[in-house]
Formats: C-alpha cells, sequence, structure tokens
C-alpha cells in the first residue's frame, strides 16, 4: 500500500527514535522501574525486548521470503540477553539498531520476508518491517520517556501521521468477518488528515478521507475520533485513555476492536 514516507526516511527515522530511546535508557535512575505502558516489564525488560526485536527482525530480512519465522531468528532471540551495565546495555542497543539498518539497506525496500501480518493491507516486505520498526520503536520510546520519569515526549509528526495508517493497515486490516454489527470508524488528525476504518462481514479495512475540519463527518460512522495524529497513534496502541482524546458516537465500539482476535 502506498504511503508517504520513502524507504531511505523509514531507516532515518528507526535510527532517530532508537537513539532517542537510548537516550531515555541512559538518563533513567533506576533500569528496575515499571514501565506505565507495559506494566508487565521494568525499563531494563523494555530495553531488552526492543534490542531483541532489532535483531530479531535483522535476522528475519536477512533470511528473505520464508513462510514461517526463521528457526535460527526465533532461537537467537530466546538466548538473548542483554547486559545490565549501562553503558554496555546503551551500546548492546546501539549494535543491536544497526544490525537492523544494516540488513533492511542490504535488502531494499521490495525484498520478500517472513511477517505475522500475513492478511493485512501491509504486504510482507522488508520495507513494511521497517515500516513496523519505526512504529514500534517510537511508541517504546514514548514508553521509556514515561517509565525513566521523564516528561514523555509526543511522537514526531511525520512518524504519528505515517503510525496511523500503519496501524490500521498492519495490525488490524484482515479479511477475517467482524463478528458484529457493520460499523466504522473514523480517525481524524488535528494535522489535517483522516482515515475510515470499516469493519464488516468481509473484514476490516481502511482507507484515507478527504481532508475536513471540525464540521460534519464526510461519511456516517459509528464512532470517530480527533485528536493530534501523536495522541491517535498512542490512543491506538493503549498509551493513552479516551479522556486524551474527542471522542464522537459510540466509543463503546473501540471497546469491541481491541477484544477482537480474527482468526487467521
Amino acid at each position: 500500500m502506498e504511503h508517504d514516507l520513502e524507504f531511505s526516511g523509514l531507516l532515518r527515522l528507526i535510527d532517530e527514535r532508537s537513539a532517542a530511546f537510548r537516550a531515555a535508557v541512559t538518563a533513567a535512575p533506576d533500569l528496575d522501574a515499571r514501565v506505565p505502558g507495559c506494566p508487565e516489564w521494568t525499563l531494563f525488560d523494555l530495553a531488552q525486548h526492543l534490542g531483541g526485536g532489532d535483531r530479531f527482525w535483522a535476522a528475519v530480512v536477512g533470511a528473505g521470503p520464508a513462510g514461517e519465522p526463521p528457526a535460527e531468528a526465533v532461537a537467537m532471540r530466546a538466548a538473548l540477553t542483554a547486559p545490565r551495565e549501562r553503558e554496555a546495555l546503551s551500546d548492546w542497543l546501539d549494535e543491536s539498531t544497526r544490525a537492523l539498518l544494516n540488513a533492511l539497506r542490504e535488502a531494499g525496500s521490495e525484498r520478500g520476508c517472513w511477517t505475522w501480518w500475513r492478511a493485512s493491507q501491509s504486504p510482507q516486505t522488508s520495507g513494511s518491517v521497517a515500516r513496523h520498526r519505526v512504529q514500534e520503536t517510537a511508541v517504546h520510546t514514548y514508553d521509556a520517556q514515561a517509565g525513566s520519569l521523564a516528561a514523555p515526549q509526543p511522537l514526531p509528526r511525520e512518524v504519528a501521521l505515517d503510525g496511523v495508517d500503519e496501524f490500521l493497515s498492519t495490525c488490524v486490516a484482515t479479511p477475517c468477518a467482524w463478528p458484529h454489527r457493520p460499523t466504522a470508524f473514523h480517525f481524524h488528525a488535528t494535522e489535517g488528515r483522516s482515515w475510515r476504518l470499516t469493519v464488516d462481514s468481509d473484514g476490516a479495512r481502511f482507507r484515507r478521507l478527504p481532508a475536513t475540519d471540525d464540521g460534519p463527518e464526510p461519511e456516517p460512522a459509528g464512532v470517530s475520533v480527533r485528536a493530534t495524529a501523536s495522541e491517535l497513534v498512542l490512543f491506538l496502541y493503549d498509551r493513552v485513555t479516551a479522556d486524551s482524546v474527542r471522542i464522537d458516537g459510540d466509543g463503546g465500539l473501540f471497546d469491541l476492536l481491541r477484544a477482537w482476535e480474527p482468526e487467521e
């Protein structure tokens, strides 16, 4: 699916958000502090997760097209242990990012590879991996900033605007039937971009809507949400509550969407 960020831009943003993540970890007074967005994890757990994810996806991209995650990548991630010493951990995280970026550069944007989003609107390519890693790194940077007792910063504008697209196409879109009454969700960013997610017996699919102001909806929807693009992404990832955004219509539809677990 078309999106606004070129492959080189995705690689740049992975690098930038990874650096911001390392900065938050390095500045944290306590690596054993709980992370509000991932309450079962400490900040150290989060760092190990993100760095391990970079190394895992580097191996996946490097392996090329596959029907299952490469066994070597799975075994490698299961055996990973990040260093606990602060400087060594930062170096390990940086090495993890370099491994991912090197694998993506070597593969280019169109090379096929295994992904967990087989039935979504996102293709199974290294470019889609890069796009998703931007979002995972950005959201976990927000988590790390919150867990380090510093005020978390909004997601950068270009990350957040692509993040709504990426979440809907990768994490929500599916041909599996919606088990409730057909409806639609609208997402309106104050930066001037809007999206429509339709859910019915044909599954879930999204498309962009024409830019709107704060006036009437361009098409009927069961519920709509308005906020900055950063707030929309963080709302979709359960990092901010409904009180942080403006919801019009049946807000309970979001509970149904979050609880939905389509079978492939």
